[in-house]
């Protein structure tokens, strides 16, 4: 059964062309980060003459301190002004990314390139999450946002993929980031295409009554999502937990088993290991969260993830760091979309995009505090205590998700 008012259907089926569109749409989202995460080391050391690990620094907490920031703001904006022009002026700021790395002088511009793209990332990423789940049925977030989730991460891989080819083949500049230009063409004009989900939005409010308690005020809605409310503001630490530990890994990995004697080769097949199969396991682990529910799925993924990151440390041959990468993306698959199914499950239509906007804000400022909080921790003591610290974060977040989070999936 689905909900049908007039013209306005719920489902993903039932909105099969627009629902398609938004997927490849969010393919090209993530293919803007792939674009940039391959290249810019390389160009940082080779022609502004920094060393690789300050490049990936500044680009990890510029790009996660920005994307966070932006998350916070697209919800709100979203719904005052409507998705889908978000969505298009998220494109229209993404332009500017591989146009100020193709005539960079300076090492600040691309770093304030960084800064664009975060916001790119910050406006289009969350706008095919919500309109998915304005489309989908509530038995579907999960699979709508794990659906999201594979798309973007596959962008990730590929334009990861085809600009190193690039790069290999010509240069660093400007060939690399051509592509990039071609990728926000296609975005936008696929944008303008799209419909807008308003209408599927507006029925919902008048279908879910409003409590006295709901917010009705960014504030409200901030206070609620970061603290007040125990399932929303435990899936907030849950997901700053997550890209928390994403950042130590972006950022201590590489070092990590170079200092243990792996090649560059076998490092990079490590490095991509465990995003690769986080993506791919999207595919299915939303869709299990639909029928399962939530709360478990959220609380065992943080586990896994705990438990990963201590295998890779103390295990010392390359088959198990292969089988520990694998097992990381497996746990952090489990707790990505279906942390945002239950932020869309409990939050209120009216002010369902600002929530995902403060969880999003919460979960993104992760990767700049874990870039920065893995590189004191390794110039304090060193890079193998840095990394096995950081996994208690995810520990503690499986432990909060279990004693104070609700189960948010109704079954009707």
């Amino acid at each position: 059964m689905y909900v049908k008012d007039h013209a306005i259907e719920y489902g993903i089926k039932e909105n099969l062309r627009d629902f398609s569109l938004l997927v490849i749409i969010n393919l090209f989202v993530g293919s803007m980060v792939g674009l940039e995460r391959t290249v810019l080391p390389l160009l940082g050391e080779e022609q502004f003459g920094l060393a690789s690990a300050s490049a990936a620094l500044s680009f990890i907490v510029s790009f996660g301190f920005s994307k966070a920031a932006m998350n916070f703001f697209a919800g709100s904006i979203a719904d005052r002004i409507g998705r889908k022009k978000v969505l298009l002026l998220g494109w229209g700021v993404g332009l500017f990314v591989p146009l100020l790395v193709i005539f960079a002088t300076h090492w600040w511009v691309i770093v304030f390139a960084n800064v664009l793209l975060g916001i790119n990332q910050g406006l289009t990423w969350s706008m095919t999450v919500n309109m998915k789940v304005d489309l989908a049925k509530g038995t579907q977030r999960g699979l709508a946002i794990g659906l999201n989730e594979f798309a973007g991460y596959s962008g990730v891989a590929l334009a990861a993929a085809v600009s190193g080819f690039i790069a290999a083949s010509y240069s660093l500049r400007p060939e690399p980031f051509y592509l990039g230009i071609g990728i926000v063409i296609a975005g936008l004009l696929l944008s303008f295409t799209v419909k807008d989900t308003e209408k599927h939005l507006q029925l919902q409010a008048r279908m879910q009554q409003r409590k006295a308690a709901d917010p009705v005020n960014p504030r409200d809605i901030f206070l609620k999502t970061t603290w007040r409310d125990s399932t929303l503001s435990s899936c907030s630490f849950a997901g700053l937990s997550t890209n928390l530990k994403d950042g130590m890994a972006w950022g201590l990995f590489p070092i990590f088993f170079a200092t243990a004697g792996l090649s560059v080769s076998q490092i990079g097949t490590l490095v991509a290991l465990y995003p690769a199969s986080w993506g791919f396991f999207q595919l299915f682990t939303g869709a299990i969260s639909d029928r399962i529910g939530r709360k478990w799925m959220i609380a065992a993924g943080m586990w896994t993830q705990a438990a990963a990151i201590w295998w890779i440390l103390f295990a010392n041959h390359y088959v198990l760091w292969i089988a520990g990468a694998i097992v990381l993306g497996l746990g952090t698959a489990m707790v990505y979309p279906t942390l945002q199914a239950a932020i869309s499950d409990d939050a209120h239509p009216d002010w369902r995009a600002s929530a995902m906007g403060v969880y999003r804000l919460w979960r993104d400022s992760g990767y700049a505090f874990g870039a920065l909080m893995g590189g004191i921790l390794a110039d304090v003591l060193n890079v193998s205590w840095a990394v096995g610290l950081v996994a208690f974060l995810p520990l503690l977040a499986g432990m909060v998700i279990a004693l104070r989070m609700k189960e948010t999936l109704i079954r009707k």
